[in-house]
């Protein structure tokens, strides 16, 4: 999701640009606003090739104090963060934002000086008092705090949003998908870097709540009346961790799963909206159900089906799904910023990309389940004409996958050279394309082993796993039998699409595969002559029909296949055109 830039359907395209307007109130004077306090460069990386101090330790587990102050709008924390070195190691590299200056460190209960520990860039270095042996393990307790950085944009500006409830209540929270987990707590910003679980304590005003990942353990009331909120989750992506805080009231429920489990379900929102949020909350268990029986089982479903309501569009947090969309309404019938924050639970939280590079698995699948869900729940015609919204955004300008380590960044950009939003689109038309091309049972057996690593998932027999595009591609060989390398060389690893060029000589029709890259590209597709409609095999690329001289023909009527077309590439060029004049005016 993450941060939300994908769009349903582009008669939504305008929504994205709206958030609560409380979010983006001028900050009170003397106050940190929007892109303030700046970041280094370190600190906006997320991803890439990391330390090998932090590639040499495995992430046990994190405890994490939180204290919210939002007339000072800061932030201090405690993180006691437990590793295991699996190779020698004679110091921690730590992701941090310096806006959060270390105060202490203790090293396995032992306080260290001041001069053991630095932090000039974004990248805390300390220095363990010996070395480590691979297996021996560490507990680092880092004490830290200051002015977190404020969102410009939230969340496709990351970092963290001070606001106001319509009351003027403080409304506060987190989004950090872009630039990492390193804004508001010490972890290691990779997507390989999670906990195996942590532990939350969120202390805030009075009259305040903090929802927020994995499963309640309990309130504290303070002495001052303040309250402190202590939740546990397994396994969390980094960048799903999220602190959610404001007067908050709570419509919840269970659900009783296919599997012959029950998983709690809760929805946050803000005083007033009970309603509304009750017809939001009616959307949770026929989603759920669209998932669990489509895909399988919900990844999290001893912890809780959680969804706040937040100062910002959206995001994909475990367990605690942001959510900014205004209850708004759609000709689907359903939510699409909460369908599609949700799917990411299998895709994102369950099944995590390796590396950025593999960005493609959160969102390509995030973006495909849309009208995937529009199918199952009204048929053919809905899943075709989100289908066709999507198609409208691909801009083959970059391919999707490098094959080498990259940053968010480096993806998420298209001005740094990346493939943007066609992770989303691109990605979605290429998972429908698959489909066609290997049939259903086998695309969502693929998809079983890429989110869970078996076909037969069971609440109990899977744990979060983390995957990468190789693993896909092999994912398909082994349950297809064939390699189907040549479809994703040319939808992964190329720019532009693969184009069919028709030639007719009389009663001659010839279709011949133009590929980017050459090579050989057997995608069979559908003819239509008149009423009658007949799939060339194309094996070696090309494939001819006879048909009379004045018949009519429609190559791939229903949409099957992804190539390129030079109407939508006019439609952009045009589109681009009156941008380019409105912003000259």
């Amino acid at each position: 999701m993450n941060r939300i830039r994908n769009v349903v359907a582009a008669l939504f395209a305008s929504s994205l640009l709206c958030g609560a307007a409380t979010a983006f109130a001028q900050s009170p004077k003397g106050l940190p606003g929007k892109g303030e306090p700046p970041l280094t460069a370190q600190t906006m990386v997320s991803g890439g090739v990391r330390p090998p101090e932090q590639r040499a330790m495995r992430f046990d587990s994190a405890d994490l104090s939180f204290e919210i102050l939002p007339d000072t709008r800061e932030l201090n924390g405690i993180a006691v963060l437990d590793f295991t070195a699996k190779s020698p190691l004679a110091r921690l590299v730590i992701d941090l934002d310096r806006n959060l200056p270390v105060k202490a460190i203790a090293i396995d209960g032992k306080p260290l000086k001041p001069a053991a520990w630095s932090n000039p860039e974004g990248q805390l270095v300390v220095t363990l008092p010996r070395p480590l042996r691979a297996g021996q393990k560490v507990s680092a307790r880092i004490t830290y705090g200051g002015t977190p950085h404020v969102a410009v944009r939230a969340p496709w500006d990351t970092g963290v949003v001070w606001a106001k409830t319509p009351d003027g209540r403080p409304w506060f929270a987190t989004t950090t998908q872009g630039y990492g987990c390193d804004l508001f707590w010490p972890c290691l910003d990779y997507p390989m870097g999670e906990p195996g679980v942590v532990t939350l304590h969120i202390t805030v005003p009075k009259g305040l709540k903090a929802p927020s990942n994995g499963v309640l353990l309990g309130v504290d009331t303070l002495p001052d009346g303040r309250t402190r909120w202590n939740w546990r989750t397994k396994h969390p992506n980094t960048y799903a961790i999220a602190l959610n805080v404001g007067p908050y009231e709570v419509v919840e429920g269970s659900y009783k799963s296919r599997f012959g489990n029950t998983i709690p379900m809760f929805y946050w929102y803000l005083p007033g909206e009970k309603e509304k949020a009750e017809g939001l909350f009616a959307e949770f268990a026929p989603t759920l159900d669209f998932f669990e029986s489509t895909v399988g089982p919900f990844p999290f479903g001893d912890e809780k089906l959680g969804v706040v309501e937040t100062p910002h569009k959206g995001m994909e947090h475990q367990t605690i799904n942001a959510y900014g969309n205004e209850y708004a309404k759609a000709p689907e019938g359903f939510d699409w910023l909460f369908q599609h924050e949700f799917s990411h639970e299998w895709f994102g939280n369950q099944l995590t990309n390796v590396d950025w590079d593999d960005f493609w698995l959160h969102e390509g699948y995030g973006s495909y389940m849309q009208p995937s869900y529009g199918r199952w729940r009204e048929g053919e015609a809905r899943y075709a004409v989100m289908m066709d919204a999507q198609r409208g955004q691909i801009a083959n300008k970059s391919p999707i996958v490098h094959d080498r380590s990259m940053t968010e960044q480096d993806v998420y950009e298209d001005a740094k050279g990346g493939p943007g939003l066609d992770i989303y689109m691109k990605g979605s038309w290429m998972l429908h394309t698959l489909r066609n091309l290997i049939g259903d049972k086998a695309f969502w057996d693929v998809t079983r082993l890429a989110v869970y690593g078996r076909t037969d998932p069971k609440p109990g027999n899977f744990t979060p796993r983390y995957g990468s595009t190789k693993e896909y591609e092999g994912f398909v060989r082994q349950v297809t039998g064939k390699d189907y390398g040549w479809f994703f060389n040319v939808y992964l690893r190329q720019a532009a699409l693969p184009e069919i060029v028709e030639t007719r000589a009389g009663n001659q029709l010839t279709l011949t595969w133009k590929v980017p890259g050459g090579g050989p590209f057997p995608m069979p597709v559908e003819v239509q002559v008149g009423d009658r409609v007949e799939t060339l095999p194309m094996t070696d690329g090309t494939g001819t029909l006879t048909l009379p001289e004045d018949a009519h023909v429609v190559v791939d009527p229903w949409a099957k296949v992804l190539k390129r077309s030079v109407a939508i590439e006019q439609f952009r060029a045009w589109k681009a055109e009156q941008a380019a004049k409105k912003k000259s005016n």
